[in-house]
């Protein structure tokens, strides 16, 4: 018994005495790692001082490594570079891209080709030689943690080659934005099209639901399951953090700012700012009564990736034409329009096509890939319904469009288009909402049995909401966001 006592005697004191030295190699730790902070952060401020002798003006720069891309992130950039642009001509602009295979020139080009916008001044590009560290690809696990450190890399690569006064994260690469804020000494906005993790992505995982971002195998293991929820915790922990760093704070709709205001928790300093959506283009499409047609058509458009859940859409139709007469269905038919950016895209739409043979739809289901763009706006114009079918949209671009088209949209009853787009408008009603087979299935069936006159009502309705995502309505909620930001550097 004195034996053991003594034991745990010793153990006491050797704890005690490597007590003191961990702290003291805590505090040397600590301060080492401040001077080095300070020293960087001097360095920078140095640099800025040096550009400032020459040229006086303030840099605002914009965190978009795929830049040259042709999606709707990159249409909130260059509207944003236009607005910003047209209201303070002093400030020099700068883009930091990984798209080191084009010059800047063709970058320009290439934004007014896709968008038809037309910059009034000039943009320099920061080409960075390390974006295949934020590439999905490149961490087959632990994908999230991968790409976040990976873009503090890619962002040391930005800040190292040009120190801005103004930093806009528009891409949401958060884990950045500290090292323009403490390093850089920046001031910093970002602009959020979908949080890198959500409160929904851990429901998912709390509750064991099989979905394209939960892996089955995952979700039927209760231990597999425990250690994804804690990976995901904890990189909800530091996503808040760093995403707490921001000045100013622009989401793209409710949902999204439902999600940030509960991971970041800078309520005062976040505002929506609905993307810009060509709306116009499809505006033009003239709106008439479909009494005449013999036929209607249901159209969705959408990238050909996992979560736009083409197959809940095949399924849907089959249940719908499973309360139709032979007559009927002859009437009927499905177009899905969508792009393929990969091999990985054309093989769902194998697995799609293999659907349809399965469920006997083969034949009322058409598919158009990688369509051009008159093409696409010919079949919205002689559609009836706009389909779509994604679980929590950030937004919905695409929902707009159909919208602005002219087509009766329904919608999946969940995120951007629950919230923000698919809403009564002036009393009136803009739309359905739907979340299965069956209520897409009933959904189809009412708006087709509804009169000419009826739809034309709902289609009008549609098309006058969609003015709260013009170009215009962008640029003025953007611009007033940003002010802040802008303010504080002419001070």
């Amino acid at each position: 018994m004195a034996e053991h006592g003594l034991c745990v005697c010793e153990l006491i004191r050797l704890l005690w005495a490597l007590l003191i030295p961990s702290l003291f190699a805590c505090v040397v730790l600590t301060a080492l790692l401040f001077f080095l902070i300070l020293g960087i952060r001097l360095w920078m401020q140095q640099k800025r001082k040096d550009r400032h002798k020459s040229d006086k003006s303030p840099v605002v720069a914009f965190f978009h490594p795929y830049c040259n891309a042709g999606g709707g992130g990159e249409r909130v950039l260059w509207c944003a570079l236009r607005a910003l642009q047209k209201r303070y001509k002093h400030a020099t602009y700068v883009v930091y891209t990984g798209d080191t295979g084009v010059t800047g020139e063709q970058i320009v080009e290439g934004a007014y080709r896709r968008f038809n916008i037309k910059l009034p001044g000039p943009v320099k590009f920061v080409f960075l030689e390390k974006r295949q560290l934020v590439e999905a690809s490149v961490y087959p696990y632990f994908t999230l943690l991968g790409q976040s450190l990976g873009s503090i890399v890619l962002g040391w690569e930005a800040l190292i080659k040009c120190v801005p006064d103004i930093y806009i994260d528009s891409m949401g690469y958060a884990f950045t934005l500290p090292l323009f804020k403490y390093l850089g000494a920046c001031q910093v906005g970002s602009y959020v099209h979908y949080p890198t993790i959500s409160t929904d992505m851990l429901s998912v995982v709390r509750d064991r639901n099989p979905r394209f971002n939960n892996s089955a195998f995952i979700s039927r293991n209760p231990i597999l399951s425990n250690c994804k929820l804690l990976y995901y915790f904890m990189f909800a922990f530091l996503y808040g953090l760093v995403g707490s760093c921001s000045d100013v704070i622009m989401v793209n709709s409710t949902w999204t700012q439902n999600h940030i205001l509960a991971l970041w928790r800078c309520g005062p300093r976040t505002s929506i700012v609905y993307p810009p959506c060509d709306v116009q283009t499809f505006l033009d499409i003239q709106l008439e009564e479909d009494e005449k047609k013999n036929h209607h058509s249901i159209v969705s458009i959408g990238q050909f990736r996992p979560e736009k859940d083409h197959s809940l859409q095949i399924r849907a139709f089959r249940k719908l034409l499973d309360k139709k007469t032979a007559e009927e269905q002859a009437d009927l038919k499905l177009i899905l329009i969508g792009g393929c950016r990969n091999h990985e895209d054309e093989e769902r739409v194998t697995r799609l096509r293999d659907l349809c043979e399965k469920l006997g739809v083969g034949d009322k289901v058409e598919f158009k890939i990688n369509i051009p763009f008159e093409e696409l706006k010919r079949h919205l114009a002689e559609a009836t319904i706009g389909l779509h079918t994604m679980w929590n949209e950030h937004f919905g671009i695409g929902v707009v469009e159909c919208m602005a088209a002219g087509t009766v949209i329904l919608a999946h009853n969940s995120g951007g288009p629950k919230l923000d787009i698919v809403v009564p408008y002036d009393g009136g009603v803009t739309g359905f909402l739907a979340d299965d087979e069956d209520s897409y299935a009933k959904a189809v069936n009412i708006i087709l049995s509804y009169s000419p006159e009826k739809r034309l009502d709902i289609r009008r309705n549609a098309r006058h909401s969609v003015g709260r995502f013009s170009d215009q309505e962008f640029e003025r909620s953007f611009l007033a966001a940003v002010e802040p930001l802008m303010l504080t550097e002419n001070r």
